[in-house]
C-alpha cells in the first residue's frame, strides 16, 4: 500500500479517538476504500514521500529540542554552579536549531508538495489520455462543464489531500507523539489539565469546517454559474445584440456575481471565527499552565525551566490540533474527488480494436450493408438495412429528419458501435479492421462544422502530418473556400476565433469540407455539407467536388436534392428503412417520395 495512504489511514483512528462523534466507522472505511485509488500514484513517488517523512522527523526533532534547551538555559541562570550547559552555549544551540529547523522544513514541504503536484500532473495526463480513447456514448452521458470541473476542482482537491493533507497528518502524528511524551515526562497531571480545552476546540473547528465546506461548495457552484453565464454571453453576443437583451444579461450577471460575493463573504466570516476559537483554546491552556504550573513551581514539584519548556511544548500542540479537523475535511474532499475522477479513469470505450483486427490500406471492392439494425436505447433507428456500394460509386442518401441518415454514415468510421456481421468493406467486417487504419481512409464532414481556435491554415490541414501550403490551397479551392480566403487581409493565417466565430455559416461548412479533402481520403462522407451555402456557391462547390471525386467512393447525406447532381444512385430512407433506391432519374419517374421531395423543393425555389 502507498505510504502516504497508510499515514492518512493511521491518522483517521487517532482523530476519531479524540472526537469520536466526527465520523462513524462505516464512513471511515468507505473513505479508506476511496483513498486506495491513489495507491498506484503514491507508490511511484514513495521515495519522495519517504524522504519527506525523514525531513519532517528532523524538523520536529529540532523544534522539540528548542524548549528543552530553553529549560537548560533558565536552569543555568538559576544555578550556574550545577548547570550542564551555560546560558550562552544554550543560546547558540537554540539559534543553530532554529536554522536547522527552517532548512529541514523547507526540504520537507518541497518534497511532499512537489510530489502532490506530480500526482496532479500524472492524473491529468491519464484523464486526457482516457478521454481521447472514449467514444460518443460516454460523452453523451456527461456534460462538458462536468468533465472540465473534474480537471480543475477535483484535481485540486486530490492535490491538496496528497500534499498538504498527507504532510499535516504525518506532522500531527509526530508532534503529538513526541510532545505529549515530553510533557508527561515533566508532569502527567499538568499535561492532562493543559490539553483539556483542546478537544473542545477540535469540535468547534470541525463544526466550522463542516459549514465552511458546504459554503465553499455553494461558492464553487455560484462561480460555475457565473462562468457559464459569461461564456454564454460571449458566445452568443450576436444574438444578444440582435434581440436587445444586453440589459437583461447585465442584470443576470450582476445577480450571479452578487450571490458569489455573498457566499465568499460568508466564507470569510467563518474563517475569521476560527482564529479566535484557536486563540481562546490556547489562552485557556496557557491560563491553566500558569495557574497550576505556577503552583507546582512554587511548591518545588517542577523547576522554572520545566515550566518554560512545558509552555513551549503546549504552544507546539496548537496548530496540529487546529488542523486536525481540516485534515479530515481534506481527506473527505480528496476521496470524493478521486472517486469522481475514477469514473473517467476506469471508463472503457465500447468501440475498440478486436484481437483479430487488421490493417486496411485501400477500398478496392466496395462497402456492403447486410441486414443492419441499430438502436439508441430502446428505439430502433435503422431496421434491416441492406445495400451495396461498389468502389468509386457516388451515393446520395436522403429522407426526412430523424430517419437515420446521419446514424448510417456515422457507423462507417465507427463513431458509433457497429454491430458485428452487418457492415463490410472489401469483404472485411469493419469490427475486424483497426480503427486508426479505417479512419485514415475516410474523410468525414459532420453536420455541425467544429473549428479550432486557430488560423484557417491549421484548421484545413488539421488531419495532415505536415501542413503543406500547396495541399491546403488545393483543398480550399476544391471546397470553394479559397476565394473568401484571398479576401482576408491575412489569407490562410487568418484566425477563425473560438468555434469559428469570425466566419459565416457557409464559410465554416466549406472549411470543414476542405479539411476532409486535404487528407486525400478513399471514402468521402459528407453529412449535409451544403445546408448553409447559397445556390450560386453550391454550384461552384459541386463543380470542384465533381473534379475531386474521380475514382473515390463518396456518400452524400442531404435533404437538398441538388447536392446529388453527380451521384450515380440515391437511397431514400423512411422511418429507418430503405423506401426507395435507384438512379435519380428513375426515382423521379416513379413518382414516389423522392419525386415528391423534388417537386416541393422546386416549388420552394419558385416562391423564393
Amino acid at each position: 500500500m502507498g505510504f502516504p495512504v497508510l499515514i492518512i489511514c493511521a491518522c483517521l483512528p487517532l482523530s476519531v479517538t479524540i472526537n469520536i462523534h466526527f465520523h462513524s466507522i462505516q464512513v471511515r472505511l468507505t473513505l479508506i476504500q476511496q483513498l486506495k485509488l491513489l495507491i498506484p500514484y503514491f507508490s511511484d513517488l514513495r521515495g519522495r514521500y519517504a524522504a519527506g517523512v525523514v525531513y519532517l522527523l528532523a524538523t520536529n526533532a529540532f523544534a522539540l529540542l528548542i524548549p528543552w534547551f530553553m529549560k537548560l538555559a533558565i536552569e543555568g541562570l538559576q544555578h550556574p554552579e550545577t548547570a550542564r550547559f551555560s546560558p550562552l552555549l544554550c543560546s547558540g544551540i537554540i539559534a543553530g536549531l532554529a536554522i536547522l529547523h527552517s532548512v529541514t522544513r523547507i526540504f520537507s514541504r518541497t518534497l511532499m508538495l512537489n510530489a502532490a503536484r506530480i500526482i496532479e500532473y500524472r492524473i491529468r495526463q491519464a484523464l486526457f489520455e482516457r478521454l481521447m480513447l472514449l467514444d460518443q456514448q460516454f460523452f453523451s452521458k456527461f456534460r462538458t462543464g462536468d468533465i472540465l470541473s473534474r480537471f480543475s476542482n477535483d484535481l485540486t482537491n486530490v492535490r491538496m489531500m496528497s500534499g498538504f493533507g498527507v504532510m499535516s497528518a504525518i506532522n500531527s502524528c509526530i508532534i503529538y507523539t513526541a510532545t505529549l511524551s515530553l510533557m508527561i515526562k515533566i508532569d502527567g497531571w499538568l499535561t492532562f489539565w493543559a490539553v483539556l480545552p483542546f478537544p473542545i476546540m477540535i469540535g468547534i473547528v470541525k463544526k466550522i469546517s463542516h459549514h465552511l465546506f458546504k459554503r465553499t461548495l455553494a461558492a464553487q457552484e455560484e462561480l460555475a454559474g457565473l462562468s457559464t453565464l459569461a461564456e454564454e454571453a460571449v458566445s452568443s453576443i450576436r444574438v444578444i445584440k440582435s434581440f436587445c437583451r444586453e440589459n437583461y444579461f447585465q442584470e443576470q450577471f450582476c445577480k450571479s456575481s452578487s450571490n458569489y460575493l455573498r457566499q465568499n463573504l460568508r466564507i470569510a466570516g467563518l474563517r475569521g471565527f476560527v482564529i479566535p476559537v484557536i486563540a481562546a483554546a490556547t489562552g485557556s491552556g496557557t491560563l491553566i499552565v500558569l495557574f497550576l504550573g505556577g503552583r507546582l513551581v512554587i511548591e518545588g514539584a517542577i523547576t522554572l525551566g520545566d515550566f518554560v519548556a512545558f509552555s513551549g511544548y503546549l504552544a507546539m500542540l496548537v496548530w496540529p490540533t487546529a488542523v486536525m479537523g481540516w485534515i479530515l475535511t481534506l481527506s473527505q474532499r480528496g476521496a470524493a474527488s478521486m472517486s469522481r475522477l475514477a469514473t473517467i479513469l476506469n471508463a472503457e470505450s465500447t468501440i475498440r480494436d478486436s484481437i483479430r483486427a487488421d490493417e486496411l490500406n485501400e477500398i478496392a471492392q466496395g462497402i456492403q450493408f447486410k441486414n443492419l439494425s441499430f438502436c439508441y436505447g430502446g428505439e430502433n433507428v435503422l431496421k434491416e438495412i441492406s445495400f451495396s456500394i461498389p468502389a468509386g460509386e457516388k451515393l446520395g442518401i436522403t429522407g426526412a429528419v430523424g430517419c437515420g441518415k446521419s446514424t448510417l454514415i456515422n457507423l462507417l468510421p465507427r463513431l458509433l458501435p457497429a454491430p458485428v456481421g452487418n457492415i463490410f468493406i472489401d469483404g472485411h467486417d469493419i469490427n475486424d479492421i483497426k480503427i486508426e487504419s479505417l479512419r485514415r481512409l475516410i474523410g468525414y464532414v459532420p453536420q455541425e462544422a467544429f473549428l479550432f481556435s486557430r488560423n484557417i491554415k491549421e484548421n484545413v490541414g488539421y488531419g495532415l502530418a505536415t501542413q503543406e501550403d500547396l495541399l491546403i490551397e488545393q483543398a480550399s479551392r476544391q471546397a470553394g473556400l479559397l476565394g473568401d480566403v484571398e479576401k482576408f487581409e491575412e489569407g490562410l493565417e487568418t484566425m477563425v476565433g473560438e468555434k469559428g466565430v469570425t466566419l459565416s455559416g457557409g464559410q465554416k461548412q466549406r472549411l470543414a469540407i476542405a479539411r476532409a479533402l486535404a487528407t486525400n481520403p478513399r471514402l468521402l462522407l459528407l453529412d449535409d455539407p451544403l445546408s448553409a451555402v447559397d445556390a450560386a456557391r453550391e454550384e461552384e462547390i459541386l463543380d470542384e467536388l465533381g473534379k475531386y471525386y474521380q475514382n473515390r467512393t463518396v456518400i452524400i447525406v442531404s435533404q437538398r436534392l441538388s447536392a446529388f447532381r453527380d451521384c450515380q444512385r440515391v437511397i431514400v430512407l423512411q422511418d429507418g428503412i430503405i423506401a426507395e433506391d435507384g438512379l435519380p432519374k428513375e426515382l423521379l419517374e416513379r413518382g414516389g417520395l423522392y419525386a415528391e421531395m423534388h417537386k416541393n423543393q422546386n416549388l420552394q425555389k419558385e416562391l423564393n
